[in-house]
């Protein structure tokens, strides 16, 4: 139930947090004040080459508090080197068959960037666990979500890029499942971070 039960969980919290960091101990500072504000969930991307060992320390440190992933996986060497680190989700900005293969063989969820209804209706078919509406959703704004979900009601949106303390309510009326967040949730003090985690938190349980 592993899966099934990440999945609910990302899903119950409504956010998390897109960090890139080569440091520890600040991802370990970002994750301090996401937890404090009620989004314990990280997205680690693997853009940095020592993001694997960062995601092994925090799970050592934080232990069931903390929910953190694998963001920019393109492959699936990658996704097995992330989950054998302790990565509890997958995220990407492309869809790939053999991290989805890799993910569905672990029981981790996996949110694959998806450009094209087709892209993501194949992504769903593989055993994706989120859609992520990336980078459309930087152009197209809160209503792509409403767009995607017009003929499947029950696709799960992830989006990141252009989502704001101000527009989020927009978002979520529009049936998106879990937003990512990049600067409120990454920078600053642990305490400024917690501050926009709970913000956002209220935002996210008054409307649902």
């Amino acid at each position: 139930m592993k899966k099934a039960n990440t999945t609910k969980f990302m899903y119950d919290i409504g956010a998390l947090a897109i960090v890139r960091t080569e440091s520890f101990n600040r991802a370990s500072e970002i994750a301090e004040g996401c937890i404090a504000g009620g989004i314990p969930v990280m997205e680690m991307s693997f853009t940095l080459n020592n993001a694997g060992e960062i995601i092994q320390q925090l799970k050592e440190k934080h232990g069931v508090s903390l929910c953190v992933g694998a963001g920019t996986v393109l492959d699936s060497e990658t996704a097995r080197h992330a989950v054998l680190k302790g990565a509890d989700f997958i995220i990407s900005p492309n869809f790939d068959l053999g991290v989805a293969q890799v993910c569905n063989r672990y029981q981790i969820p996996y949110a694959p960037g998806c450009t094209s209804f087709t892209e993501a209706v194949e992504a769903l078919s593989a055993g994706a666990a989120f859609i992520k509406a990336f980078p459309i959703s930087d152009f197209y704004g809160n209503q792509l979500v409403k767009v995607l979900k017009t003929p499947v009601p029950d696709m799960p949106i992830l989006a990141s890029g252009g989502i704001t303390l101000d527009n989020l309510d927009e978002w979520l009326k529009n049936g998106v499942d879990v937003c990512g967040f990049g600067s409120l949730l990454t920078k600053g003090t642990a305490k400024e971070i917690e501050h926009n985690a709970k913000k956002i938190a209220e935002i996210i349980k008054n409307y649902r």
